[in-house]
């Protein structure tokens, strides 16, 4: 149980016990206080995906709990809820491609689609490669791009070509800056089609002559159940569904040359991603000229909240608006700026970033703090 729901269950309880003799002490109960939280990240090549659930603290050490997996634990993701739709990872730079009039995954081998393969992939600074990764927004359920909703019919499920991304990288960064992207973990090609209460998942090496296959059964309680192409394994990745509201993780999205200028994918360092998907919302708050941090992020309150500001349909309201790395400083957070979250139950916080790089100035420790309003 969540640590609000314990504490407004013992001050439900504590009101009640008040009431019962007009001669008895009121009880007082502590007041709700935030805190200060260091993500793992891992550092500058990045290597962990960070999940956090603002509403659990734990009681005896007084610090919020982290959620942590490599971030090239798993490949796929099959959505839980009634749609039949299935993401990929781009926090390891993955893409797919369906691969043209295939109708027979045994019969695809790398002479079919080695056309394809200098196109399916991040970072090529071209607009059309946006097709090859899953809408950034994180509205996986109405895109166009990635891996199309499974079909009833099976005949109507495309084989893909999919790039495996890239691995954790190793070797010495220099101070200030990242390294996302090691080796390449090559290509494999699948095929997914529906199964009772869930998916079925056709998978091998691209010149493989005989696939795999594995089920998979939707779990309600979590927005998505993971799997391992790899090591060919299902894998725990999200908390459930309820037990997270941000994540800290490297990413895919869009970069523009210019305004409306598309430049495709690119895959970027530092970023957080809210759980839109169990109605998560967030918006920022620029300080009011005149006003330093501390006097305006200290001054705000409930009732200063803005409820149409509320960003619940992008998962990148929090992104990278938070820190900069093209500053005269280098790497930095922004000092002009903090945040409001709602989370799923309709608690309230307010966040801001205190830091994003070690003492030594290393990138990949990211600090902030927050508190419930």
């Amino acid at each position: 149980m969540k640590y609000f729901k314990i504490f407004f269950l013992l001050l439900v309880i504590a009101v009640q016990s008040s009431c019962l003799s007009a001669d008895e002490d009121p009880v007082t109960v502590s007041p709700m206080t935030g805190a200060t939280v260091d993500p793992a990240v891992g550092g500058a090549t990045q290597p962990n995906q960070i999940w956090i659930d603002l509403s659990d603290i734990d009681p005896v050490t007084k610090k919020l709990k982290q959620k942590s997996n490599l971030r090239t634990d798993w490949d796929l993701g099959f959505y839980s809820g009634d749609e039949f739709r299935v993401i990929i990872n781009g926090s390891i730079a993955m893409a797919v491609a369906k691969v043209p009039n295939a109708t027979d995954i045994n019969s695809v081998k790398t002479a079919n689609v080695s056309s394809l393969m200098g196109s399916v992939m991040v970072g090529t600074f071209t607009e059309a490669n946006m097709q090859y990764v899953d809408n950034p927004n994180g509205n996986f359920l109405v895109q166009t791009t990635g891996i199309s909703e499974i079909k009833v019919n099976d005949s109507e499920n495309a084989i893909y070509l999919v790039n495996m991304g890239k691995t954790i990288p190793t070797g010495t960064v220099a101070s200030g800056s990242t390294s996302l992207s090691g080796d390449s973990r090559g290509w494999k090609k699948i095929q997914i089609l529906r199964h009772p209460n869930g998916y079925k998942l056709k998978y091998a090496n691209l010149d493989d002559s005989q696939y795999k296959e594995y089920l998979v059964t939707k779990n309600t309680e979590y927005n998505f159940s993971f799997f391992n192409l790899q090591k060919e394994i299902p894998v725990e990745i999200q908390p459930a569904k309820s037990k997270w509201d941000i994540a800290f993780t490297t990413f895919t999205n869009e970069v523009f040359t210019a305004p409306n200028q598309s430049a495709g994918s690119y895959f970027y360092a530092d970023f957080i991603i809210s759980n839109t998907l169990n109605g998560v919302g967030v918006y920022q708050i620029d300080v009011p000229s005149g006003q330093s941090m501390d006097q305006a992020y200290g001054a705000f309150q409930l009732n200063n909240i803005e409820a149409s500001k509320f960003i619940f349909n992008d998962h990148r309201a929090l992104g990278d608006k938070w820190r900069t790395t093209t500053g005269t400083n280098g790497a930095q957070v922004y000092t002009n700026r903090f945040f409001i979250l709602k989370d799923a139950e309709g608690f309230y916080f307010k966040l801001r970033f205190n830091g994003m790089t070690s003492s030594s100035g290393e990138r990949g420790f990211p600090s902030f703090e927050f508190e419930p309003l």
